[in-house]
């Protein structure tokens, strides 16, 4: 393959024309620096067309594209990408947006205290530190390998971000890594929150190359992390502060049933642009 138009060809055999298109289209743009204008007219160098085929294979292997070539697109930003951490989804977009829409003066300082809660990737406080610069903000793994690579996030968008090493679940090390007892403007979490059981109904794209650790809680108790947040956010965020959550479509209103429960005020279920329910919005009196 030496074309743009035999790579779209090829693709058919493996996804509809639409996302055929669409892939060859950042493969050209991302790897090989063309602008759409150019791809009629390009055919590819040996060089190039062996690095084609490569990622051809890859996608037959049904790996993700974000993983083949290493990065990810998130609201206008670039974002290393690997199996260390979850693909930024455009969902979480919409509830990054959520979030800057709501948090924008006068009602807040615009060097308000942020912090992401299983941050993954980081491309939640990194974003939100893009866009408010003078906002403090930090970013909590369980994982050391994920927070590595948001560190390096970090770095490629220049922008600072604190990030912490916690297992969120683990409520005796909340007073030890939080010593000085610091309180946030807003908690943002976009949890693991798919049940066990449903992994079967998941893309291999998903489940053979993503961190389980990232997706995946027991079929026993689905809600754990959204009240072990919940509970944290109670001790460290301020009053008036907001908690966000990203949701499973499928449980987000036991989720708004549980911080009503938690007494949580103005608690707000939003639907995402598929018009799914997939994030809450919870205020601390």
């Amino acid at each position: 393959m030496k074309t743009y138009d035999e790579f779209v060809i090829a693709l058919q055999s493996l996804f509809d024309p639409r996302e055929a298109q669409s892939i060859a289209r950042i493969v050209f743009e991302d790897c090989f620096q063309l602008q759409r204008s150019q791809f009629p007219q390009t055919i590819l160098n040996d060089t190039q067309s062996s690095r084609l085929q490569s990622i051809f294979s890859a996608l037959q292997r049904q790996e993700p594209l974000q993983y083949i070539l290493g990065q990810a697109d998130f609201y206008g930003l670039k974002f290393k990408v690997d199996s260390r951490v979850l693909i930024p989804r455009p969902e979480t977009e919409e509830l990054v947006e959520w979030v800057l829409d709501t948090i924008k003066p006068p009602s807040f300082s615009t060097s308000a205290r942020i912090l992401d809660i299983g941050t993954g990737s980081g491309c939640i406080p990194i974003t939100l530190a893009k866009k408010l610069p003078q906002a403090e903000v930090w970013g909590l793994d369980v994982s050391p390998a994920a927070l590595t690579l948001a560190q390096e996030n970090a770095q490629l968008n220049q922008v600072q971000v604190h990030w912490l090493e916690v297992d969120i679940l683990q409520e005796t090390l909340w007073g030890q890594r939080f010593s000085n007892n610091p309180t946030f403007d807003v908690i943002i979490s976009n949890p693991p929150y798919i049940p066990e059981r449903e992994e079967v109904l998941m893309p291999v794209q998903v489940t053979q190359f993503e961190p389980h650790l990232a997706l995946f809680v027991s079929d026993d108790d689905p809600l754990i992390f959204y009240r072990q947040i919940a509970r944290f956010a109670k001790q460290y965020l301020r009053r008036n502060g907001y908690l966000f959550f990203e949701c499973n479509e499928y449980n987000a209103s036991e989720v708004a049933t549980m911080l009503s429960e938690m007494a949580w005020k103005e608690i707000v279920l939003q639907k995402d642009l598929s018009g799914k329910e997939r994030m809450i919005r919870a205020l601390l009196y």
